[in-house]
């Protein structure tokens, strides 16, 4: 089996979205005394000065920017100053807005903001945080998304990124190393409130499971994600290419919930069997209405979840466990059992 070619670290590393979900592991896995640490200095982008006050506790090698990545000046501040081998991870945008036109603002226009600056200060490489939504829904439990695999865009969340997508490849023919990671529906600590909402559902018997629950879903705990993130940065490979980064394999709807009900059972939590089944034709009618609301430029977080709750979703890491050695240390029990234990430490209720 060949070895991928890892370059070395950096001695700078620009993270946007540093205070979200994957930004935060990130942080964490950059200044950690791991695999991935790093004595270089590493710039994060965050909204205000609590999430930068957050981020900068964990060493003193982390330099907060407190700005917009749609302001040039903040993009500015995000560069000034940095020297040597300058690495980027993209991981700032937005998936449940208030509006359609923020999909495009953050996740598209945000992208060529901060590749247009990595190609002007002379970026080693950048790596694109993307998702499957670009790619649409898989035809059947079987089927995988490759890495070959055409455009089919989910509303406006998939266009968007989908765009940001498209932007990458005009940066790298500008001259800019960019590639893309791709990763599904993610868990794991620094877990926004939705997952909180997901794992309350589950212990209280009230995931909705849709026509017998047989859907076939791709997940990745975050700290697969970071893996697999850092080998995009660091494996020497041509510019322009883009992985799959997920778990070993791809879950049935069926097992995610008796696996996540069994980690919750397990942490000492009370689960009630999940008998929450719903006719498939109350996913169709949310997405019909999701595609209504978002046809007016307004956008419904609860429909549009609700209308993709009965389509397969899946993919083939077998290219990135090729070309960049990426190998997922965690499946879905135990990096369930590590996120409830994230969220019992920091008193959330679940």
């Amino acid at each position: 089996m060949n070895v991928p070619c890892m370059r070395s670290t950096p001695d700078a590393t620009v993270v946007t979205g540093a205070a979200g979900w994957l930004g935060t592991a990130l942080s964490h896995a950059l200044t950690d005394d791991g695999a991935w640490h790093r004595n270089g200095t590493i710039r994060v982008l965050v909204r205000n000065r609590v999430e930068g006050d957050r981020l900068s506790e964990l060493s003193g090698s982390v330099e907060p920017v407190i700005g917009d990545l749609l302001d040039p000046e903040s993009i500015e501040r995000l560069f000034d100053g940095l020297t040597g081998d300058i690495d980027v991870l993209h991981t700032a945008g937005v998936i449940h807005p208030d509006t359609v036109a923020d999909f495009y603002s953050v996740n598209r226009d945000g992208t060529k903001a901060i590749l247009d600056a990595a190609l002007e200060h002379g970026a080693r490489r950048l790596v694109h945080v993307s998702s499957n939504s670009p790619f649409g829904t898989n035809s059947h439990p079987d089927d995988r998304f490759r890495n070959d695999e055409p455009y089919h865009p989910y509303y406006g969340y998939g266009d968007s990124k989908m765009q940001a997508e498209l932007a990458v490849v005009e940066a790298v023919d500008a001259g800019l190393d960019a590639v893309m990671v791709r990763p599904p529906w993610f868990y794991g600590p620094h877990q926004p409130p939705r997952q909180t909402t997901f794992f309350k559902m589950v212990r209280t018997g009230r995931f909705p499971v849709f026509a017998g629950g047989n859907q076939s879903r791709s997940m990745v705990y975050v700290d697969n994600l970071v893996q697999g993130v850092i080998r995009a940065e660091l494996v020497e490979t041509d510019p322009g290419l883009g992985w799959w980064i997920a778990d070993e394999r791809p879950y049935t709807i069926t097992e995610i919930v008796e696996t996540v009900g069994r980690a919750l059972s397990d942490e000492g939590f009370e689960v009630t069997p999940n008998k929450f089944k719903v006719p498939d034709i109350v996913a169709r009618v949310a997405e019909l209405a999701d595609k209504t609301i978002q046809r007016t430029g307004r956008y419904h977080q609860q429909i549009h979840v609700l209308g993709e709750m009965n389509k397969n979703i899946a993919c083939d890491i077998s290219a990135a466990q090729r070309e960049l050695g990426y190998r997922p240390e965690f499946e879905l029990y135990d990096g369930m059992r590590r996120s409830i234990r994230w969220c019992t430490d920091q008193g959330l209720e679940l």
